[in-house]
């Protein structure tokens, strides 16, 4: 963990509820699938946020608006803000075989874009399965498709693309599953994919850096918390609440 300032250079909406904040600073060893905790003025608590890209000195944000603290960062422009930065574990892509498959739902969708384009620097061919609500709801596909990637959305309302879930798009050849997403869309993945993954978890957290313990899961070698020893969790350590 590092603490960092930066410079916001850039925050606009990408629809009614998504944003996205581009600061520019010290980026140096931020990984895919970690997230950074931003000190918003007149608020005790941090909030965390899994980063989506970081290219040179540009690290960018995607945020849905949600409470307080992120209808405040929604408006923020053009001013320094400090970041605790290299928060989690982020993924492997070691383990991803050939043929690696992501699939993000709503806010999770970020994160896997800098997985994606780290994939495919490697000579990875790479599937992405984006789920939302509707239509209005999607961001980010033609980014994903302009890396290279193999895009599919699908849209609980048919509105967009597949109509259903994420696990409704999964007909297709792949090696290992990326994901991110709500804990009940992790869920019917698990049950769905024909391989081994790893599962990006959403938690409300406190620190966000494994001082408070209130963000710990249980898994089959004992406790862990989302913050420090997650994130990001192999499907083979998930244990689920009945």
């Amino acid at each position: 963990m590092k603490q960092r300032i930066f410079k916001i250079k850039e925050n606009i909406a990408l629809n009614k509820s998504i944003m996205k904040m581009v600061l520019t600073g010290d980026t140096e060893d931020i990984k895919c699938g970690q997230f950074v905790n931003l000190q918003i003025s007149g608020l005790y608590l941090r909030r965390p946020i899994s980063v989506c890209d970081c290219v040179g000195d540009e690290l960018t944000l995607i945020y849905k608006i949600v409470g307080k603290g992120t209808e405040m960062m929604s408006k923020m422009q053009d001013e320094e803000i400090d970041v605790l930065t290299e928060l989690g574990n982020g993924y492997d892509t070691s383990l991803s075989g050939d043929r690696p498959l992501l699939v993000g739902g709503g806010v999770g969708v970020p994160p896997l874009y800098m997985l994606a384009k780290t994939l495919i620097s490697e000579g990875k061919k790479v599937s992405v399965i984006l789920g939302f609500n509707t239509k209005d709801e999607i961001f980010y596909e033609d980014e994903f498709k302009a890396l290279g990637a193999d895009v599919q959305v699908t849209t609980v309302d048919g509105s967009y693309g597949v109509k259903g879930f994420v696990t409704d798009a999964m007909d297709m050849d792949y090696s290992y599953t990326y994901s991110c997403g709500p804990e009940p869309m992790l869920k019917a993945l698990y049950k769905a994919s024909k391989t081994s993954g790893q599962y990006s978890f959403e938690e409300r957290m406190g620190c966000g850096f494994g001082a408070c313990m209130g963000c710990s899961c249980k898994t089959v070698t004992g406790y862990k918390r989302i913050c420090k020893e997650g994130p990001v969790l192999c499907k083979e350590e998930i244990l689920w609440e009945a």
